[in-house]
């Protein structure tokens, strides 16, 4: 009897499924070719429209006397011949040359040539007859274009009748495919499913019957495998069920109780506060009897009570605060790992822990980045053992605790520094503003004392009316900074707001002033230009009062960078020498001004050939414009 032959699930469906893979391979091959063919034949003709359009610049461009423009619009132009003459490597574009292409094409260049050669290469004197030229050279060019377009129709028609055929071989195809799946592959499924319903309805001894050599054969028998598997198992299934929701039940209170710690360290604005809920929270967690949660110095010899859960009042009175090392519940660094004391071991009857009636003690170490900030302490009235799922909890927890400590710490020095801040920035603007206009008084004061011993009334009525505006000043400085605590911005440009400032020197010291500005520039910040006339203002302030000059520039240029230079002729000094005193803080804060904006500050000065203040501002101070 001859064997007949048997073949895999695979086998099958590639006997099948070649022929239709073949032809489709075929067909997407002449479609794609096509595809390629219309896409460069389109490229080419929008390259041909776009030769239209420079022709018609160009036009424009001599009838209008633009000759500038002329020579970039024709080396465009002769881009766009070549690229129609030589196809584009980068992107799919190239003409579908034939007789008549190039024919058409040989017209076009033509055409260029008599074009170029009088109108676009030498200068025009009239342009009678460039609307007829042109005209006659756009027709050669969409002369070009419909040769283009009649091979994209025939590709066009190409394409249509192979998509047509693929169309009806899918259909033939699709009709035998289904035969073939429903055979091959849907028959055996269905089976294999209905054997599954059998088996998920509690019938257990169901099993899958096939007698193919296929790819199916193998997955009954595998099917088969399992089912004798989960008989098996299933005797067992329930107990396994408790020891993995067991297993869930702790994973979800340790998840839990970090969240909870992580909530209580986001929330928590104090210390106590973040002691307290800790010591509650880790008391529910561990379910312990008692709760100590104890700070360390910075030597880790003195331990503080912060907070306490379930201990006697006695024992929080005589724990208050613990030296390390004078019980289990204060070693100190030299114990740095979470340890268990049994109490009733210890032979210690005086430790209040131990009179308390607690037996077992765990001590926690709380440290962030190895540095030791405290101890937890769990009591518990029975003897406890952790195991190693708890102990990695509760060291978690007191990392946590740690770390929320640490920050709480950080936030406060936080708190520190931004009031020395504005402090400073207190005392540096009562010196740019009030104790400017001060110091004017002052010197009034003593020229009414001068006038008052020479008995000079119209130097005195001066004087007096110099003192008035001076208090004046003073006053509305002084209320600018109760109302809005920042100083005068002026919302004029920089070099009115200059003129402003020079005005006021020169009224107040008697010296002339001069303002010089330099290139264009872009306006600066209203905050920069804050901080630079407080600068200026400032310089000109140690002029008046050090500087014994006769006149003082101001220079200023704005182009490639703002730069600001106070400048006169007094008697100088040497920067290099000894360091001034203490109260005289103008050159610093004119430092720190520059180094707020990011500008440099430069001093340059030797003894009697005056001074010169420098302040040159960095590019990114200029605001950039923006492109329409």
């Amino acid at each position: 009897m001859k064997r007949v032959r048997q073949w895999n699930l695979g086998t099958k469906l590639a006997l099948v499924g070649t022929p239709f893979v073949a032809f489709a391979l075929l067909t997407v091959a002449l479609t794609l070719w096509v595809s390629w063919q219309l896409d460069g034949g389109a490229a080419a003709v929008n390259e041909a429209g776009r030769m239209r359009m420079q022709v018609y610049r160009m036009t424009l461009s001599i009838g209008l006397g633009a000759a500038s423009d002329v020579p970039a619009q024709v080396t465009e132009f002769e881009h766009s011949l070549t690229l129609l003459r030589e196809g584009d490597p980068l992107r799919p574009l190239f003409v579908p040359w034939d007789a008549a292409v190039h024919a058409r094409f040989a017209a076009v260049e033509r055409g260029w040539h008599d074009f170029h050669r009088r109108w676009a290469s030498t200068p025009v004197t009239s342009t009678a007859g460039l609307r007829e030229d042109a005209g006659r050279f756009v027709s050669a060019i969409d002369a070009l274009v419909s040769s283009i377009e009649v091979h994209l129709s025939r590709w066009t028609a190409l394409m249509q009748l192979a998509q047509t055929a693929m169309m009806a071989f899918v259909v033939i195809g699709a009709a035998i495919l289904i035969y073939t799946g429903y055979r091959f592959v849907l028959e055996p499924v269905g089976l294999l499913t209905r054997t599954m319903e059998r088996f998920q309805q509690g019938d257990f001894d169901a099993r899958v019957d096939s007698d193919s050599h296929d790819e199916f054969d193998t997955l009954a028998r595998g099917f088969n495998g399992l089912a004798d598997h989960l008989q098996q198992l299933y005797r067992s299934l329930e107990a396994k069920v408790i020891a993995k929701t067991a297993e869930l039940e702790e994973k979800g209170e340790r998840l839990q109780a970090l969240y909870g710690v992580t909530a209580l360290v986001a929330t928590a604005t104090s210390l106590d506060a973040l002691a307290q809920g800790f010591a509650a929270r880790l008391r529910a967690v561990a379910h312990a009897d008692g709760v100590a949660l104890r700070w360390a110095d910075e030597s880790s010899s003195r331990y503080l009570l912060l907070a306490a859960e379930g201990l006697p009042a006695s024992m929080v009175d005589g724990e208050h605060c613990v030296l390390a090392g004078s019980c289990h519940c204060a070693a100190g660094a030299s114990c740095p790992e979470l340890r268990v004391t049994p109490l009733c071991d210890t032979g210690a009857p005086t430790l209040h822990c131990v009179r308390a009636g607690f037996e077992t003690v765990v001590s926690i170490p709380v440290r962030h980045h190895e540095r030791l900030m405290g101890e937890v302490d769990l009591f518990f009235h029975v003897r406890r053992e952790l195991p190693p799922a708890e102990r990695s909890l509760l060291e978690a927890l007191a990392a946590h605790l740690g770390g929320a400590m640490e920050n709480l710490r950080l936030y406060a020095l936080e708190k520190e520094s931004a009031i020395a801040q504005e402090r400073t920035f207190i005392a540096r603007e009562l010196h740019d503003s009030i104790a400017q206009s001060l110091a004017f008084l002052k010197i009034q004061v003593q020229l009414m004392r001068d006038a008052l011993r020479a008995g000079d009334r119209g130097q005195m009525t001066a004087v007096l009316d110099e003192v008035d505006a001076g208090v004046r000043e003073c006053y509305g400085d002084v209320r600018e900074l109760l109302v809005h605590f920042r100083t005068r911005a002026n919302a004029e440009n920089m070099e009115d707001a200059l003129q402003t400032t020079l005005r006021k020197f020169e009224h107040q010291s008697g010296l002339p002033g001069s303002l010089q500005m330099s290139g264009q520039g872009l306006p600066l910040p209203p905050d920069v230009q804050v901080q630079v006339l407080h600068v200026i203002q400032e310089a000109l302030s140690n002029v008046r009062k050090h500087a014994g000059a006769s006149q003082v520039w101001v220079d200023v240029q704005q182009q490639p960078t703002w730069r600001f230079e106070i400048r006169d002729d007094g008697i100088g000094f040497e920067p290099d020498g000894a360091t001034p005193d203490e109260t005289h803080v103008g050159l610093r804060i004119m430092q720190e001004r520059a180094e707020r904006i990011g500008a440099s500050f430069e001093v340059i000065s030797r003894s009697g050939r005056g001074c010169a203040i420098v302040l040159t501002l960095p590019p990114s101070t200029t605001p950039q414009r923006t492109a329409a």
